[in-house]
């Protein structure tokens, strides 16, 4: 089971493996059961799709498709690199810290 929290939603993430690697992207969702996110622009497949009541013109689409949570790093805020995650406990509260810079990672919103 993949470490919880390290990464989360509105994260700026880099892809440090495949065929996608060195692309920078938002997480867009976050599944933990499955270990795995969806990211902004990255791992993006065409769907042929028919029309349907849902979408009614059909034709080729193109969607992200999650990628696992170990092939995607979360970036520095202040150096703009990818950076391993540690947590500290301040004012009571659990936060993330970058091990690069040693500054907090504060969740957007």
């Amino acid at each position: 089971m993949p470490k919880q929290g390290h990464i989360r939603k509105n994260d700026q993430v880099m892809v440090i493996t495949g065929r996608d690697k060195g692309k920078i992207g938002r997480v867009l969702r976050v599944l933990p059961k499955e270990g795995r996110v969806v990211v902004e622009k990255v791992n993006v497949v065409k769907r042929h799709t028919k029309p349907s009541a849902k979408n009614r013109q059909g034709g080729i689409l193109e969607k992200e498709l999650s990628i696992h949570v170990s092939n995607v790093m979360l970036l520095d805020p202040k150096k703009v690199e990818p950076t391993r995650v540690a947590f500290k406990v301040t004012d009571g509260k659990k936060v993330r810290v970058s091990k690069k810079s040693k500054e907090v990672i504060e969740a957007k919103k």
